[in-house]
């Protein structure tokens, strides 16, 4: 994105155990594929490409952990998206989903973020090669989906940058045959986020079975939810009181900041006073507890109370695939996708401060009568909640976002020992965004200062002929009170910015595995190949206010630029020591080497092992250098907005609300550089079929990382550095009376990151009548995620408010318990999120937060498929008891908001 408006707080201001559960039934995303791809190939005949390594061989133990999660296993809850899905699972964070970006322009955009770390740190793959869709995978249709692989570790040696937390891969049937079609509808308990839907896909073979095609399409509206005031704690927040203490609390409100408009002196002390609808001028009613800016309860309003629960969107899938198997050993193949995601909803509304004259036009005599008897002569200022402006009440943001994506690539073999692949894939993004009703700044300006001419309303700068600065196209603006905004003024104060840009992505790659020789204890594979990648980001129009920065709150930026990375990698396993059904020990390593444009060469390494005793035993180990390059935005973002509620340290840590913080991008930005040691294994006993359990033990260091800090982590930076310079050379811009007007924090190489933890795992599947009983649990616990910013360390783990980066419970765990047969299916899951604290933020007394402590929440859902004749009826409860999400003001991407939702839908294959 160009620009990005983000409305979360810039303050970010900053048990149930289970272990009981971990001991018995758990186990966690670093599954052994290769038990899973032995089980597949044994049923299928196929062969399984473990994605943990560029090695193609049947029953491959790779020493990389990775996961096959299967379509029956993605279906579970009913998610509306591929990314929705991940996020039910313990390694995955949702930090971008349709219910964390409601005030952010990435609106309902779902990409994967495993570990928490950030979705650029996680690289997504379409049937093992990038494509433009991965940032948000509401681009890929569903029906056509045969498993996902994930790899919870270090893969930048063998699938390249990005891979710092792990590879997600996207496995699609390229060989369905016939037809699959369905529906699908949901509404929540408190009747809205309703969606509905329908997918289709359709598959053949010809020429006598060597080619095959398939067309697959999906359509899915959800219209959002909008009732935050049903849902608990959902208006939260942190209140300061007068003796300086934090309190995370219910219910606060302005007392500056007002609909009909908020009373204030010129130093921006409220009067407790706010204009009626009509202009008159009457009490602010206050809240049980009140200080300064804000107040719990009463009749104000709060800014976050106007954003929805979850963003609406629309969303139309097309993928088609054609294959052709020229010889035996040689398949040409062609894939052709196209998404739109577009969506046009209420934002939040505008918060201008406005000094109104004595003599304003709009100020009638009652109520300057009422202001004289309340104290308030002269000017005063005006703190203003917009949302009355025109048709769509207030900010209204529009996009349409579309992708065009075409492969295409030749598989074979060479011989019986060797196989070869090459590809190339373009894709382009377009991305058509506006952000309607903001001010013209100067316009607005001259618009509320107005005044009386003849008994007409006339803007000031009109008032006098002889004026040099007269602006004849001027209409004045009433904003006391609410409703009162006509169409002219609306016309000429209000303007709508946006941009249209477009991503495109190049991507060629070959490569070659096979046996290269035997030795003592077998068969030495290795994989070789190159890749080449072009990226580019290309701003095709911007609006013409914004091209000229006339626009609150937010300008659209062009952003123009590129880069090209050249790839070499190869790897190679060797086996050391085979006995038969004793042990057998592999060692594995790779390497590549990326030239990149921007940052010229860099390598990136791997070597690790694997030892199976006695058929049953796995254990591995692995250690990687990875990186992530600089994506093109943190290259050369021109500007992005945010705003939010700060404390602001040179102030003795007062709560500042509605800052702006501006970001940039860094043309001299190095890659991050990443190194990971994965320690593990897994346990499938002979003498228990069905049963298998694992563990593994992860630390993730990065270096090098690239960021835009947080406004609050600019403030503290800039305190500790020199408490004396407010401004801090310029990064901090302050109003006269020197509160905080904005902060700058352009992207740059400052941060380390260090994060470990433990990944557990436990299946089990028994037999049960005409069918089968399959019990499976997952459980990561993040031992430490430490945040470096260059002067301090955080441990965020532990931290679950969702105003605070990188939040993450320390325990995060599912499990499930699944019935099949023939006719009838059944699922009860259990989802555990660990509580913590809201935030470790101290206030200005330096005492902590009170009420600061978060429980965790289990979270229960149910689903139920029935087969009737050829159909397929289903129905699914997630959050089965409507459990609450923890306080916040904004929302959380570790719990669940929407509270209880019901969806069900039908199914046919024939």
């Amino acid at each position: 994105m160009t620009s990005t408006l983000d409305i979360r707080s810039s303050a970010r201001v900053a048990s149930v155990s289970l272990l009981a559960l971990s001991a018995a039934l758990t186990f966690s995303n670093s599954a052994r594929a290769q038990d899973a791809a032995e089980s597949n190939a044994a049923e299928n005949s196929e062969l399984i490409i473990v994605t943990g390594s560029r090695i193609q061989r049947s029953g491959f133990d790779a020493p990389t952990p990775t996961t096959v999660l299967g379509a029956e296993e993605l279906a579970q809850g009913n998610r509306p998206s591929i990314a929705q899905a991940l996020n039910d699972v313990p390694q995955f964070r949702a930090t971008n989903t349709p219910a964390t970006t409601t005030g952010n322009t990435n609106a309902a955009a779902s990409p994967a973020d495993l570990r928490g770390l950030g979705n650029a740190r996680t690289l997504t793959l379409f049937n093992g090669y990038r494509f433009t869709g991965s940032a948000d995978l509401n681009s890929v249709p569903q029906n056509v989906i045969k498993r996902v692989d994930v790899v919870t570790g270090g893969a930048s040696a063998a699938w390249g940058s990005g891979a710092v937390a792990g590879v997600v891969n996207l496995i699609i049937d390229d060989n369905m045959t016939g037809v699959k079609a369905g529906l699908n509808t949901g509404v929540s308990t408190y009747g809205d986020g309703q969606r509905y839907g329908g997918d289709l896909a359709w598959g053949t073979k010809f020429a006598d079975d060597r080619g095959h095609f398939m067309i697959a399409g999906e359509y899915l509206q959800d219209k959002g939810a909008w009732d935050r005031d049903s849902r608990k704690n959902m208006n939260g927040g942190l209140f300061q009181r007068a003796d300086g203490q934090l309190v995370l609390t219910e219910d606060i409100k302005y007392t500056i900041l007002n609909r009909g408009g908020s009373i204030l002196s010129l130093t921006a002390a409220p009067y407790n006073l706010i204009f009626n609808p009509d202009g008159s001028v009457g009490p602010l009613p206050l809240g049980s507890e009140t200080f300064g800016q804000q107040t719990v309860g009463g009749d104000g309003q709060g800014l976050y109370e106007y954003l929805s629960v979850s963003t609406p969107y629309k969303r139309i899938n097309v993928f088609a695939r054609a294959s052709y198997d020229v010889t035996d050993s040689m398949k040409l193949w062609v894939d052709a996708r196209y998404n739109r995601m577009s969506s046009d909803f209420t934002f939040f509304p505008d918060t201008p401060i406005a000094v109104i004259m004595p003599d304003n036009a709009f100020l009638t005599d009652a109520a300057r009568t009422q202001l004289a008897t309340a104290g308030v002569a002269g000017p005063f200022v005006l703190g203003r909640i917009l949302d009355d402006v025109g048709p769509d009440r207030f900010l209204n943001y529009r996009y349409k976002r579309q992708n065009m994506e075409i492969a295409a690539g030749v598989d074979g073999s060479i011989g019986d020992r060797w196989k070869y692949r090459a590809y190339y894939n373009h894709g382009e993004l377009k991305n058509d965004q506006w952000l309607d009703n903001q001010r013209i700044t100067a316009n607005f300006n001259r618009a509320v200062d107005s005044v009386l001419v003849g008994g007409t309303p006339v803007c000031r700068v009109n008032a006098d002929a002889n004026a040099a600065n007269d602006d004849p196209a001027c209409v004045p603006i009433n904003i006391l009170g609410n409703g009162n905004i006509t169409d002219a003024a609306r016309a000429y104060s209000f303007a709508s910015g946006g941009s249209v840009t477009t991503t495109k992505l190049d991507t060629a790659g070959v490569s070659l595995s096979g046996e290269l020789f035997s030795m003592w204890a077998g068969p030495v594979d290795i994989a070789v190949g190159s890749d080449w990648r072009w990226e580019e980001f290309t701003t095709n129009s911007t609006d013409p206010y914004s091209v000229n920065r006339q626009l609150t709150p937010l300008n659209f930026s062009a952003t123009n630029g590129g880069f090209d990375v050249k790839e070499f990698f190869a790897e190679v396993n060797a086996p050391l020591l085979d006995i038969a059904d004793t042990a057998r020990l592999d060692v594995n390593g790779a390497l590549r080497y990326s030239d990149y444009s921007t940052s010229g060469g860099i390598w990136t390494w791997k070597t690790g092992s694997t030892l199976r005793l006695f058929n049953d035993l796995l254990l591995r180990a692995v250690y990687s250098r990875d990186i992530r390059s600089p994506s093109i935005s943190e290259y050369y973002l021109a500007r992005a907005t945010n705003l939010g509620n700060m404390i602001d340290p040179f102030r003795g840590n007062a709560l500042a609300l509605n800052v702006y913080s501006y970001t940039g991008g860094n043309p001299d930005l190095d890659p991050e550089v990443a190194h990971t040691l994965t320690l593990g294994g897994s346990y499938s006993p002979n003498f228990v079929p069905g049963l298998r359990v694992s563990a593994d033990f992860y630390k993730i260091k990065i270096d090098d990382v690239i960021v835009t800090l947080l406004a609050q982590d600019v403030l503290g930076l800039c305190y500790d550095a020199n408490p004396s310079d407010n401004t801090c050379g310029g990064l901090i811009e302050r109003d006269s009376g020197g509160g905080l007007v904005s902060v700058l924090r352009t992207f740059r190489n400052l941060a380390k990151y260090e994060t470990k933890g433990i990944d557990l795992e436990a299946s089990y599947q028994v037999p049960v009548g005409a069918g089968s009983l399959t019990f499976r649990a997952l459980a990561t616990h993040v031992i430490e995620l430490l945040i470096d910013d260059g002067v301090r360390v955080t441990d965020r783990a532990g931290i679950v408010g969702g105003d605070t980066v990188f939040s993450t419970p320390k325990w995060r765990g599912t499990a499930t318990i699944t019935y099949q047969d023939d006719r009838f299916g059944s699922d009860l899951r259990f989802r555990y999120v660990d509580g913590g604290i809201y935030s470790n933020q101290i206030g200005p007394n330096g005492q902590p937060i009170l009420n600061n402590d978060i429980s965790g929440r289990t979270y229960v859902d149910f689903g139920l498929r029935v087969k009737v004749g050829e159909f397929m009826l289903y129905g699914n409860v997630n959050n089965l008891f409507n459990v609450s999400a923890p306080r916040t003001q904004y929302t959380n991407p570790n719990y669940e908001v929407m509270g209880r939702y019901f969806s069900g839908g039908v199914k046919v294959n024939f």
